[in-house]
């Protein structure tokens, strides 16, 4: 990873939030560090008098962003949040908002308590593949540590209330002065101090260990591949909008990524591990479709049914997601994305690729392993979700 930080470009900021704007759009620009509103950013500051958490709006895009999709929360009423205990997510979110100075300013996002209770001026979030695809594999643990040995390390957290009384429950023992960052298994890593510039900087020597851990221990060869099966892209148009009950568009890639993937053998197995990442299951779903013949009908059904099976193992009487795939693995041809739009099949795309590098590689590792079936239905089937469905 690069080093994209300008000093000339920083003097120019006449403020400390025209700075914080600076650096987040240095990571927001970098898809390997986030995707699609992805990451995140604050800054703690005074705001009409009031000491104030500038924090990244909910569905704000890190590489757009700018002053004005920070949104300012009082500093003081968030820690005090963070250490309420049994908070919902959904109160989690409503008194955040009552937290709020700047009424025309985005919802802020729900990690707004976690970023407050973090005792430094800057706080940087990312996805890291690189740090993903470590952490995503049957040993990432023990290879997060040796790598990150001055970083604090959570397993597996739900994001929202259970994160941050996880963290907040840890305060007391944390020595803020000699740890570099926060590794969050399965999501991502934050660096933070209190100038923006070595924040920033933090974050690039961080991913930049993992991708060097990676180059030396799980270099990616894509073999070549040429599209060996044919497929009647417009029958499965018809079939898979008939069942997701609207027209979708569909996305094929054929990259040389694309059918290294589609070409491995037991694709059932390769491609039924989880997401690289707990939120894309909501732009993805768990698993792709696998289609391996020409009966595209039967390959909907099986993925139909299984999905029926995951969603009557996990559910607590939530309404149930449309059971239609989201993508598809292809056998000897590419993979295939279905969007609503154009734009949401290629947002879906774009995932996928990152998806399929981090699963090769880290199956050269030991074995790719993503959250289980468990945590998966608990990010699909959110309370927050299901209040979007329910809207």
């Amino acid at each position: 990873m690069k080093n994209l930080f300008n000093d000339n470009l920083a003097n120019e900021c006449t403020t400390e939030l025209e700075l914080r704007v600076y650096t987040a759009k240095l990571l927001g620009k970098n898809p390997s560090l986030v995707m699609h509103c992805g990451g995140n950013a604050s800054l703690k500051s005074v705001f009409k008098n009031e000491n104030v958490l500038y924090i990244k709006g909910s569905g704000q895009d890190l590489a757009n962003i700018d002053p004005g999709g920070f949104t300012p929360l009082k500093l003081n009423a968030l820690k005090d949040l963070a250490s309420l205990p049994k908070l919902t997510d959904t109160e989690l979110v409503l008194k955040q908002k009552e937290a709020m100075v700047d009424e025309k300013a985005p919802n802020p996002s729900i990690e707004a308590c976690l970023h407050a209770i973090i005792p430094f001026k800057y706080v940087d979030q990312t996805n890291s593949d690189a740090i993903l695809t470590i952490s995503n594999c049957e040993n990432g643990i023990e290879y997060i540590n040796e790598i990150y040995p001055n970083h604090l390390v959570f397993p597996y957290v739900m994001m929202g209330v259970h994160l941050v009384e996880a963290v907040q429950s840890q305060l007391d023992n944390i020595d803020w002065e000699h740890c570099e960052g926060i590794i969050l298994h399965n999501h991502g890593i934050f660096t933070f101090d209190n100038d923006a510039k070595s924040s920033y900087e933090k974050m690039v020597r961080c991913v930049a260990k993992a991708e060097k851990f990676l180059d030396e221990n799980a270099p990616l060869v894509l073999g070549k591949y040429v599209p060996k099966m044919k497929l009647d892209i417009e029958q499965l148009t018809q079939l898979i909008s008939k069942e997701k009950g609207y027209e979708v568009f569909v996305k094929i890639n054929q990259t040389a990524l694309a059918l290294h993937y589609a070409s491995q053998k037991n694709l059932q197995k390769l491609t039924s591990r989880g997401v690289l990442t707990p939120e894309h299951i909501i732009r993805t779903k768990r698993n792709p479709m696998i289609i391996e013949d020409k009966d595209i009908q039967k390959a909907i059904d099986i993925f139909e049914e299984e999905y029926l099976e995951y969603y009557s193992e996990f559910t607590s009487n939530e309404i149930m997601m449309n059971p239609t795939p989201n993508w598809a693995v292809v056998k000897n041809f590419g993979t295939l994305s279905f969007g609503a739009t154009e734009e949401e099949a290629l947002l879906i795309e774009e995932i996928n690729n990152h998806t399929m590098k981090a699963v090769l590689r880290a199956d050269l590792l030991g074995g790719y392993k993503s959250i289980n079936l468990s945590d998966s239905f608990e990010i699909e089937y959110g309370e927050l979700e299901q209040a979007k469905i329910k809207k």
